[in-house]
């Protein structure tokens, strides 16, 4: 270890760049990861949020570097990137997390709309990809996460841009992720598909609905999903799925997606919505930050939930799965003994 990497509390485990982590999931994935001994990168545009971020990785003993920058920019995220490598050292785990949105029927949406949804949340994926492995290819070693839905399975009304974004990340991953087979590369990528999380995008997405929008559906707060990130980061699958409404999403659609669509048109359209009007004037991100630092949850807390058994099952599934067998033996043995003992 490095004198410089002495200044530091705990056991330095690597490099990690995180887009969009001035704030919501990004933020949580910031903490998450210098929780557990990485210094971070972080990339977004708000410089207040990105000041935020790096004092908290700073206060949990890491190291911080952040460059403003937007993801949809294949340029700036390669400058950002070989930035992050200038002073962090080489980069271990890249978190694909940036994404942005637009609430709005499709008949009141506009073609810059779909365009900056896809330039942000699909595209920034990939620039995010490419630059990841323009260096850890040559090396032969790394991490790739990318951050997808629900949504990138099912389709929901008032989210047209959105969902198609995280369609078309499914498609992306799909393919990236048989070519690093094919070519045996140790490089690692998964995908984790969230659920509905209290982070500050409802109260930064454009929105044309008439009251504020919200989250469908039960709520997590971004810590759950930060943690799964940070496992999946470390021990690759090829899907990880967080949170039961997930799992009925993108299961459900598949054995009865016309059932998924009445079930929607029905619910879709007041369940993202507050009581509460909205003010039409109000400020988005769509295409320039918004000021100030937000933090990683939105006004939802008191709806979110901090705990999934489901998540808790799959991020430690192989302990329960030894538990299970050791559980059976255990019955078996007891069982023959029985028998044993009786015929004696």
């Amino acid at each position: 270890m490095t004198t410089d990497e002495n200044k530091h509390s705990g056991t330095r485990k690597g490099v990690v760049v995180i887009t969009g982590a001035s704030a919501g999931l990004g933020r949580a994935c910031a903490r998450e990861f210098a929780k557990q001994g990485y210094d971070v990168g972080l990339l977004a545009r708000g410089k207040d949020g990105l000041e935020g971020a790096k004092r908290e990785v700073e206060e949990m003993g890491r190291k911080a570097v952040y460059v403003q920058v937007d993801v949809a920019d294949a340029q700036a995220v390669e400058d950002a990137a070989a930035k992050i490598e200038q002073e962090l050292g080489e980069i271990d785990v890249w978190v694909n997390n940036a994404m942005n949105s637009v609430f709005s029927p499709i008949k009141e949406m506009e073609p810059d709309d779909y365009k900056r949804v896809t330039d942000v949340t699909y595209l920034g994926q990939v620039y995010g990809t490419l630059s990841a492995l323009k260096r850890m290819l040559p090396r032969d070693r790394g991490s790739i996460v990318l951050v997808g839905s629900a949504l990138a399975y099912r389709g929901i009304p008032l989210q047209s841009a959105y969902c198609g974004a995280k369609h078309a990340i499914q498609g992306f991953y799909d393919s990236l992720r048989t070519e690093l087979m094919h070519d045996k590369s140790n490089v690692k990528v998964t995908m984790v598909q969230l659920p509905a999380m209290n982070t500050t995008q409802f109260g930064f997405v454009k929105s044309r609905l008439p009251n504020k929008p919200q989250p469908m559906g039960k709520i997590y707060q971004p810590e759950l999903a930060a943690e799964m990130i940070a496992y999946a980061a470390e021990h690759e699958r090829r899907e990880y799925r967080m949170g039961y409404p997930t799992l009925q999403a993108i299961i459900g659609n598949k054995i009865a997606p016309w059932f998924v669509d009445y079930v929607l048109a029905k619910t879709g359209f007041e369940g993202q919505q507050t009581n509460e009007p909205e003010d039409p004037n109000r400020k988005n991100n769509l295409y320039e930050p918004l000021p100030g630092d937000h933090g990683a949850h939105g006004t939802f807390d008191e709806k979110s939930t901090y705990s999934s058994p489901q998540a808790w099952l799959s991020l430690h599934r192989q302990e329960v799965l030894t538990g299970a067998v050791a559980l059976g033996a255990l019955v078996l043995g007891s069982l023959f003994a029985n028998k044993w003992n009786n015929e004696d």
